[in-house]
């Protein structure tokens, strides 16, 4: 059954000329880049999930350089699965490009077409079986973007219903249930380290957080530092504070 294309792959055989090979046609269009310039733009490498782009560049300072991009083909989804007490489900999995083992919320890619909350639905069910009767956003993200213009969206899921999973073949996966406590003491000391693991799960607590009220809204923090920037610029030379009449 055909799928789209997900965000972790072992990567495929470069097309013939492709790797490392920037003499391929060149868009030579100047287009601003904020306080960048792109002269031109090239594919240094391609392959069915990845562009690699050579652009030559005038800095923000002006002076000339280059610039290499990694263009992804997919948006990234991740989803926190909350299921029986509040615990979380984990994927563990090797990654290949570490040469490591990793623990990470179900995650995966979604393909042009596939809304972010449909391609996060099959990510969790693919990878563990699971569906979910409650979906919501709970934050957009962008990856490394000092070199890859990657986006994507983390969901909570909530009403887990366990079913079987349909791993594709690259993924070898393992499952287990932790607390979140734990998840967060496992980032704490450097366990878990997949950076979308990391946001989202630390979205998620600072909710429960501000849920059970030690923890502020952003918006009453913001009140409180605007109360104190008022009563330090009515202070007089005497240090009193003069209060404005109602």
């Amino acid at each position: 059954m055909w799928r789209p294309a997900r965000r972790y792959r072992i990567a495929m055989a470069p097309r013939p000329g492709s790797h490392g090979d920037l003499s391929g046609e060149r868009d030579r269009q100047t287009v601003r880049v904020g306080p960048w310039t792109r002269r031109s733009r090239r594919v240094a490498y391609e392959n069915a999930w990845i562009d690699v782009w050579h652009d030559e560049v005038e800095r923000p300072d002006g002076s000339a350089g280059v610039y290499g991009l990694v263009h992804f083909h997919t948006r990234a989804v991740g989803v926190v699965a909350v299921g029986d007490e509040g615990r979380l489900l984990l994927v563990g999995q090797h990654r290949y490009a570490l040469d490591e083992y990793s623990w990470e919320i179900p995650e995966g890619g979604v393909e042009p077409g596939e809304s972010l909350e449909d391609g996060a639905r099959r990510e969790l069910r693919e990878e563990t079986g699971h569906t979910a009767g409650r979906w919501r956003q709970l934050a957009r993200i962008t990856l490394s973007n000092s070199v890859t213009d990657e986006r994507g969206a983390l969901f909570l899921a909530e009403g887990l219903v366990a079913g079987a999973a349909e791993p594709d073949p690259t993924e070898l996966l393992e499952i287990r249930w932790a607390t979140l406590d734990e998840v967060l003491g496992e980032i704490a000391g450097g366990e878990i380290h997949d950076v979308m693991t990391v946001a989202a799960v630390g979205v998620y607590a600072a909710e429960r957080l501000r849920g059970s009220g030690r923890l502020r809204p952003a918006s009453a923090r913001g009140r409180v530092r605007s109360a104190s920037t008022r009563r330090m610029a009515d202070r007089g030379s005497s240090g009193a504070v003069h209060r404005h009449r109602s």
